[in-house]
């Protein structure tokens, strides 16, 4: 079912007053701005002479916008919100604490537990280690399989807890830590424990864990560089100079390297509100000479990319999914046929 539109009165009326993105979202039956819902929104409000002071393409989600006529709209260059600039990724140290297990609980026994308790516990979970933890917070050992055998190895038949577990430098993290600091420890005890600034234990990392995480992060970082790079050799001998001077103003260098990628799609969008810009856009599609790529699609997609890679940027918890990892692929393997 389609959504239910304003009517134009209803627009109309609203020149003069203040509203908020939710708000106007939901005059148009939406929840988020997408490459769907902003340009139904922008072309609604231009259809009656309305628009946005600041943009509600760009602006905060608790930002007032006025709503005025177009004409009084001063153009202004604005950075979409969370855009980070080409080649920078990442934008802040990976933590303990963005690794899942290292706030997914721990398993544990105490120091009152008998060494078959933790055996079983070890066999059963497949754990190569086990804290002995008194309570939340205070740590008594880690009994590993090592730690066993050793004891069997120095003439013990029936070794006790707390004569097999280690005592000394286990390895131990607070979640705001730096991860990248602690990753010899872990590589040289095969885990690292970790706990809240309170001091509780909440989770644990170990070899494999770190090993699925950079595969999470890394596959589509990498994707995201070559897009980047395949984008640059696409667009930018054709589009260097006089079209991104366009985009940036005169005083621009027009070196097409120092855009943003926001910015590449605001070279592509013959649908954008702005109305210089699109007629731009539209010359810049035709310098391209792409008679088989459907512009829409192409300037679409290359919008989800954008916000995918921001995603990524912002080392966001939520691992991407398996639908934009294949949109990640798909792109790069367009913009390779393409060169």
């Amino acid at each position: 079912m389609s959504p239910s539109l304003p009517s134009r009165q209803e627009l109309l009326d609203l020149k003069g007053k203040t509203i908020r993105v939710p708000a106007l979202l939901e005059m148009f039956g939406e929840r988020v701005r997408n490459y769907q819902t902003v340009p139904l929104i922008q072309d609604a409000l231009h259809e009656v002479g309305l628009d946005t002071h600041p943009s509600f393409t760009t602006c905060g989600l608790k930002t007032d916008m006025l709503i005025v006529p177009q004409a009084a709209v001063p153009f202004v260059e604005e950075e979409a919100e969370g855009e980070v600039q080409t080649g920078t990724l990442p934008q802040q140290p990976l933590r303990i604490g963005d690794v899942p297990s290292a706030r997914a609980g721990i398993d544990s026994v105490t120091s009152k537990s008998s060494l078959r308790s933790a055996t079983h516990t070890m066999r059963v979970k497949n754990y190569s280690q086990l804290p002995v933890i008194d309570g939340l917070a205070d740590l008594k050992g880690v009994v590993t399989w090592d730690s066993i055998t050793a004891r069997y190895e120095i003439g013990e038949t029936n070794p006790t807890l707390a004569k097999s577990m280690v005592r000394d430098a286990i390895p131990v993290a607070e979640v705001h830590q730096e991860l990248f600091t602690r990753l010899p420890e872990i590589q040289r005890h095969g885990y690292l424990l970790v706990r809240e600034n309170s001091g509780v234990f909440v989770g644990i990392i170990t070899g494999s864990d770190i090993a699925k995480r950079f595969q999470n992060i890394a596959l589509p970082f990498f994707l995201v560089g070559e897009i980047e790079f395949r984008l640059r050799r696409c667009l930018g001998p054709k589009l260097a100079g006089d079209s991104v001077k366009k985009l940036k103003g005169e005083n621009h260098s027009g070196d097409f390297s120092k855009l943003m990628f926001g910015e590449y799609v605001r070279l592509l969008d013959c649908e954008q509100g702005n109305g210089k810009q699109r007629l731009n856009a539209v010359e810049n599609w035709k310098l391209l000479g792409w008679g088989g790529v459907d512009r829409s699609q192409f300037v679409a997609q290359l919008d989800r990319v954008r916000v995918i890679r921001n995603q990524i940027a912002h080392f966001d918890e939520k691992a991407l999914s398996d639908q934009q990892i294949d949109e990640l692929r798909e792109f790069s393997g367009l913009l390779k046929q393409l060169l």
